[in-house]
């Protein structure tokens, strides 16, 4: 093995160390702020968007076109993130560096709609709705940096799998027979941490939309800020 790929296998185990947890953690803020302060929405899990419209439509609420507008969105997001990476012709860290700033301009956006027009007094308003298709497409972001720059990499938003393994793992080490997984460890340590780093987004929101208002974007912002400078 080259001295090249030694360099590129030591930042991808780098990247995978480093960035799930402090992205989990902007992932729950993201998905909990979208949810309370611009229609309930949700902004990371794109697809519990799909259940809301149907649960609506059954009930006889008012169509809210957000929710679906937010799959589309979601999808020409990661398309466009699929051609700058081809266009750029960047892997790995280099295309980290890009998504994150990416994330980041992406969350300044939605902070900079929310304050301005108070989008937690009008959570149903045109603001809103923009605000949360911006939010999306951050999300967008973070799910294309792990599949292109390190696709081995553990999902930091998708927490029902992250909660699957967590709770396998254990009722194997409390098994006194041969287990029955055959995921390594270290995946599994992953991801309870992410699960852990995705609560704690949500409980970080919670606070800050309560004492913070439209401000609570800002969370997510500078935790988006942080993870370019220890990534």
């Amino acid at each position: 093995m080259g001295d090249g790929q030694v360099a590129v296998d030591v930042d991808a185990a780098r990247l995978q160390e480093r960035l799930p947890p402090l992205l989990s953690i902007i992932a729950g803020m993201v998905d909990l702020s979208g949810f309370v302060m611009l229609g309930q929405i949700f902004t990371a899990h794109i697809t519990g968007n799909l259940v809301l419209v149907v649960a609506d439509s059954i009930d006889g609420g008012s169509f809210n076109p957000v929710p679906v507008l937010s799959l589309p969105v979601f999808m020409a997001a990661l398309a466009l993130v699929w051609l700058l990476a081809r266009w750029l012709n960047l892997m790995g860290r280099r295309l980290a560096h890009i998504l994150l700033m990416l994330q980041l301009v992406l969350l300044a956006m939605v902070l900079a709609i929310s304050v301005a027009a108070d989008t937690r007094a009008h959570p149903d308003g045109a603001a809103a709705g923009l605000a949360a298709m911006i939010a999306v497409s951050a999300m967008a972001c973070q799910y294309a940096l792990f599949r292109l720059a390190i696709p081995s990499a553990i999902s930091t938003a998708v927490m029902t799998g992250n909660l699957t393994n967590t709770v396998l793992a254990l009722m194997d080490l409390l098994s006194p027979d041969r287990p029955l997984l055959t995921v390594d460890q270290g995946r599994l340590r992953h991801a309870l941490m992410l699960l852990i780093g995705f609560v704690t987004g949500c409980a970080a929101a919670a606070i800050g939309i309560v004492w913070l208002g439209n401000w609570a974007w800002a969370l997510p912002t500078a935790l988006a800020a942080l993870v370019l400078l220890v990534r």
